[in-house]
């Protein structure tokens, strides 16, 4: 029997065959063109018009970029070097009005020896968000989260450092109050103090405190009015002031219009609908015409201040809804599931139901925040000059007037790199907190 299977036999294997690379049609970027780009015969076609379409936008549009003049004092000289250096009838960008102008479209008509300050501004900012963005940073960085914004606010303005000093005072104020109150009063008493308190204190207090500090020890650097503010500095700043000031208020009407308190139901439905229900654009105008003759005879209240208010309103109106469509796709297990393990209202809420309904909302709140960095050109409509504003008064000018694209290709590549950060930073987050994530 051994010798009949010796000769059925040929080959027995002793090991395993080693590892070897997939064949070249069955990996790396062959594999994904045939995946992606070549599957079928619609998907042929459709790629092939695509790669046309591509191909003849960018032999339109590449060369005028390539062959732009970047040294020029003005767009006649910018046309007498093109003919000069050029065959006839060639088009070249005029790139030397960014390199003229950018200082003036990025921080409009700040005074040029302090551009220092909003350079520094950014850089603290960039690290004061960090903590909150990318929870691997240190947590004793949020320290410097937390008094970021009335460093920047200074170093903006100017002034008297006792003012922002004053003024976060009042978030102390505030806090302190709810600390002391909450183990005695309840939650929802302790917070109506803690808000009410620090107001009450800015309007009454925080203006007087801070001239008497002024006056004891002087610590101020120029101050700078808002009317010098300008370009992407000030698209920036009402922004970013609109992003941070807008989603907590806009968590708190969601959950206000959610709540069983009659009072607080309504208000907060009304508030919504009033506000998503006029155009951002007559809101602005409110906020410039209109905002003055509701305030006491001789108020100086600031424009760019009541345009970030009014920003802030009606960005959270619309994160109110997003937020609220996070709270109403959660199981109404999740509800009764905090119920049964005995937690408060507030407890729930942070503990449970917020954390989830917001990780729903992430792609609705980026959309938001990014429409309303987008928005912030409307401001031009009530006299700011924003980047579309300073565009306008360049094309103004004698030097450059006839101008067109290349100031609105700089300002979008701007506005571009912004909203794609944002977006970038969504799907990681969105990545990140997926279930089962390690």
């Amino acid at each position: 029997m051994s010798d009949t299977h010796a000769q059925t036999v040929s080959f027995v294997r002793e090991s395993m065959i080693p590892q070897s690379e997939p064949p070249a049609g069955n990996r790396g970027a062959v594999l994904w063109m045939r995946e992606n780009l070549f599957s079928g015969w619609f998907n042929i076609i459709t790629t092939l018009i695509s790669l046309y379409v591509i191909w003849w936008a960018l032999s339109h549009t590449m060369p005028w970029v390539i062959r732009g003049i970047w040294d020029a004092s003005s767009l006649t000289e910018c046309r007498e070097i093109r003919d000069a250096t050029l065959p006839e009838g060639t088009s070249a960008a005029c790139w030397a009005v960014l390199t003229d102008r950018w200082q003036q479209l990025m921080f409009g008509f700040y005074p040029r020896e302090l551009y220092w300050r909003p350079v520094l501004s950014l850089i603290i900012f960039l690290a004061a968000i960090a903590p909150v963005l990318f929870p691997h940073t240190p947590r004793k960085a949020l320290a410097l989260t937390a008094i970021s914004p009335f460093v920047m606010i200074w170093l903006l303005w100017g002034g008297s450092i006792w003012f922002p000093v004053s003024v976060a005072l009042g978030f102390v104020l505030g806090w302190a109050a709810w600390r002391a109150l909450a183990p005695l009063a309840g939650t929802l008493i302790a917070s109506i103090v803690a808000a009410a308190l620090p107001i009450i204190y800015w309007l009454y207090t925080a203006g007087p405190l801070a001239r008497e500090l002024e006056q004891a020890v002087a610590l101020s650097i120029e101050y700078v009015p808002s009317q010098d503010f300008g370009g992407f500095m000030l698209s920036f700043i009402i922004g970013i002031a609109g992003i941070i000031l807008s989603l907590p208020l806009g968590i708190l009407l969601a959950l206000g219009r959610q709540s069983d308190l009659f009072i607080i139901n309504k208000i907060s439905v009304g508030f919504i609908e009033i506000i998503r229900g006029v155009p951002l654009i007559v809101w602005l105008f409110t906020a410039s015409l209109l905002l003055n003759y509701f305030l006491p005879p001789g108020t100086n209240f600031d424009l760019m201040l009541r345009v970030i208010i009014m920003v802030t309103l009606f960005a959270a109106a619309y994160i109110a809804e997003v937020v609220r469509g996070g709270l109403a796709a959660l199981p109404k297990g999740q509800y009764e599931g905090a119920d049964s393990l005995g937690l408060s209202y507030w407890q729930s809420m942070r503990l449970i139901i917020l954390p989830q309904a917001l990780k729903i909302s992430i792609p609705g709140i980026v959309n938001t925040f990014i429409g309303l960095f987008k928005d912030t050109t409307l401001v031009v409509f009530i006299g700011l000059l924003d980047p579309i504003g300073l565009s306008n008064a360049i094309r103004a000018s004698t030097e450059w007037n006839g101008i067109y694209w290349e100031l609105f290709v700089f300002i979008g590549l701007l506005f571009f790199i912004c909203c794609f950060s944002m977006s970038r930073y969504s799907l990681y987050l969105e990545k990140k907190l997926q279930r089962g994530h390690n």
